[in-house]
């Protein structure tokens, strides 16, 4: 019986190369999400061709408001496929957090794996509602501050179409990627990275850094757009704590120490 039990027992090189095999898996399961999350975004770009003329359009009406320029003969063109392309990343973003779903379920219990659904419809809704929140609230108060500083100046606003569209996408992919926090932070949780007591604990230093992220990102130097972001990321973060103690990794209890029994002194 010994002696079948060390001819099935796998040698040391063979575990070996089974966990070198593993860890090749394991790329080659990220670069396989990595191209699904590219055909789908090339989907996306296809459908969001269609409309990025309106899109563009409202930009320069509704929150550039200055007849934009351009300099080169390729720049407008370049920027109308700029607008396409995170149209398309919008549009597509569920698709996208489907792969992301698929490349972390591996490394959830079987009982997590059941909230792929909802990761992806929240996940998908949360990125909207930050991009939609950086065209609607954001992005027109620091075009309009900007703008009318430099008018206050006594100099004449020539803006060109790639620096505007650069400086509205930009924003709106920060807030969509910034509302993503309660998720992200769930995940962690989920995975067993983070705790709720963690985060608890860190909730002022997490206040800073959402403000010194919100005073980098913001351009603007009043205090005012700069809370619009950070206070955002400050309630996401609570949101995320919430969702930590609900869907996060449970610890299991240590086991009691035994006391050490007392030894009975010898007569």
């Amino acid at each position: 019986m010994a002696d079948e039990q060390l001819a099935q027992a796998p040698e040391p090189e063979e575990d070996h190369r089974l966990g070198k095999m593993s860890f090749l898996d394991h790329l080659g399961e990220l670069r396989t999400r990595i191209v699904w999350s590219l055909v789908w975004a090339g989907a996306g770009l296809v459908i969001a061709l269609f409309f990025t003329e309106r899109v563009m359009k409202y930009l320069v009406e509704h929150i550039i408001k200055v007849k934009p320029v351009f300099t080169t003969p390729t720049e407008a063109f370049w920027t109308y496929m700029k607008v396409a392309v995170i149209l398309g990343l919008f549009i597509s973003m569920p698709a996208i957090l489907w792969q992301v779903w698929k490349f972390v379920s591996p490394g959830l219990h079987s009982h997590e794996k059941k909230y792929a659904a909802p990761f992806v419809l929240i996940s998908s809704l949360l990125f909207l509602l930050g991009g939609a929140f950086a065209i609607f609230g954001v992005v027109p108060f620091a075009m309009q501050f900007l703008v009318n500083f430099g008018q206050q100046q006594g100099l004449q606003a020539m803006i060109s179409i790639s620096s505007s569209i650069d400086f509205i996408l930009k924003f709106t992919l920060a807030f969509g990627l910034v509302f993503e926090l309660p998720v992200i932070i769930t995940i962690l949780s989920m995975i067993g990275l983070v705790t709720p007591q963690f985060l608890s604990k860190n909730r002022k230093y997490a206040i800073l850094i959402n403000f010194i992220i919100a005073a980098i990102l913001t351009p603007t130097p009043d205090i005012f757009n700069q809370t619009l972001m950070a206070a955002p990321m400050c309630l996401l973060y609570e949101v995320g704590i919430i969702c930590a103690r609900i869907f996060g990794r449970k610890r299991k209890p240590e086991p009691a120490a035994e006391p050490a029994s007392e030894e009975t002194p010898a007569a």
